[in-house]
């Protein structure tokens, strides 16, 4: 069998391996997605009805969580830049397990955006050369294009250096080196090209701001790291692939400052919507202070703000942050924290209250939970397959000619492949 063929073959039986945690976690997350499509199947049934969207707010959770996730994406970059272009080799070790997280955010972004079609059979008017694509008029236009530029780089370049390590060399760096220049290019892209789906509608003045860009970076270089720093440790305890320590710390680092200057960028925020109260700051007072006795989101947001005021002082203070049990309760506070900030604290009060003085209640159905959480599921089984599959190729005992894994256990604490780091560094 030639290396390819063997190399997808020795894949799937290294996915279809595994101990009873692994198949109960693969259970769980197939348990929530044949939920979420039964509960998808009366939306394709009954319509967009059974929803808590409507022609005031017509979006809602599908499109709150397509913006977080496009943000988790876009932050693979942060272990990109030092492994490839500063040639950190402990980042380099773990840089594969970021850019998988990125592939499975970006699969959850185009679910998300599929979700939220009213009709989902019509997407095909979005393809290029298939449909009317209006490009480059449509922002939309350009969201399609750098998503799926995007994923398609998360995928041939890590798939280069594994399949390269598979078979026994090492990867040539002249080869994948200028898509990895493209790929830090294009991070950067996929969340600047979403937030200007945002302000470029000038009639919703809470998003028709400059300050939109920099401050959907600035989370998303929060709540992706934080994300990325959990996937670490996680890893790091439950398989042989040892995390190097200054890997995580690095993370930890990125967190903090960008958590910084997000919370800068909401205090301007803050203080220009409401030092001088005009009538375009009627959704800002929807999100923060209630607008004629509509405050559902008052609670939520000014929670999200204690979440990251909590998380940026654990993350600010460096004897704080290098505890591990107060490390990751910081990130889990951000990582929440922003999915509210950036998710329904963005969304519906860019919608109310509306052009007219509108004012309307949202909330997600019965129909929105399932389904976003069964995506968040199919999120989670991309990247655990991916995870499983890079694994034991870069440990070294999953190779050509090997035909699988070494059985889990026989190389702990023995074997360490050529490009980890080596050192007290180690975790």
């Amino acid at each position: 069998m030639n290396p390819l063929a063997r190399f997808f073959v020795d894949a799937v039986k290294q996915v279809l391996t595994g101990s009873r945690l692994y198949w109960g976690w693969l259970a769980a997350l197939v348990a929530l997605t044949v939920v979420g499509v039964l509960l998808y199947s009366q939306q394709l049934q009954h319509g967009m009805v059974v929803t808590g969207m409507s022609d005031q707010v017509s979006w809602g959770a599908y499109i709150a969580n397509f913006t977080y996730m496009v943000g988790v994406a876009a932050a693979a970059v942060m272990l990109v830049i030092p492994a490839y272009i500063f040639d950190r080799k402990d980042i380099k070790h773990v840089v594969l397990i970021g850019e998988g997280i990125a592939v499975a955010a970006v699969v959850m972004c185009i679910l998300f955006v599929t979700v939220d079609l009213g009709r989902p059979d019509r997407i095909w008017h979005l393809l290029p050369l298939l449909g009317r694509f209006h490009f480059p008029e449509s922002m939309l236009a350009w969201d399609v294009l750098v998503l799926s530029g995007y994923l398609f780089l998360n995928l041939s370049i890590p798939f280069y250096v594994l399949f390269s390590r598979y078979q026994g060399r090492e990867p040539n760096l002249k080869v994948y080196f200028p898509g990895v220049v493209i790929a830090i290019l294009w991070a950067i892209s996929i969340h600047t090209v979403t937030a200007f789906l945002f302000s470029s509608n000038v009639a919703r003045p809470f998003w028709h701001t400059a300050l939109l860009g920099p401050r959907f970076l600035a989370s998303a270089f929060t709540a992706g790291p934080a994300l990325i720093i959990l996937a670490l440790q996680l890893i790091h305890r439950f398989t042989d692939f040892k995390v190097p320590k200054s890997s995580v710390d690095f993370m930890a680092l990125v967190t903090t400052v960008a958590l910084q200057v997000n919370l800068f960028f909401v205090f301007v925020e803050m203080f220009t919507e409401f030092y001088f109260i005009t009538e375009h700051a009627s959704g800002a007072q929807y999100l923060f202070l209630g607008f004629h006795g509509y405050n559902a989101l008052v609670p939520w947001i000014w929670s999200a703000l204690a979440m990251n005021l909590t998380a940026v002082t654990i993350l600010t203070v460096h004897r704080w942050r290098q505890s591990r049990a107060l490390l990751n309760t910081a990130c889990l506070l951000a990582i929440v924290g922003v999915w509210i900030e950036k998710g329904m604290g963005l969304i519906i009060p860019g919608f109310l209250p509306t052009p007219i003085g509108e004012m309307f209640t949202y909330t997600p159905t019965t129909v929105e939970i399932g389904v976003s959480l069964a995506i968040w599921s199919i999120g989670l089984l991309v990247f655990t397959v991916l995870a499983k599959v890079a694994i034991p190729i870069e440990l070294g005992t999953l190779t050509y000619g090997s035909g699988s894994a070494h059985p889990r256990g026989a190389h702990h604490g023995l074997h360490t492949p050529a490009h980890a780091p080596q050192g007290p560094s180690q975790a």
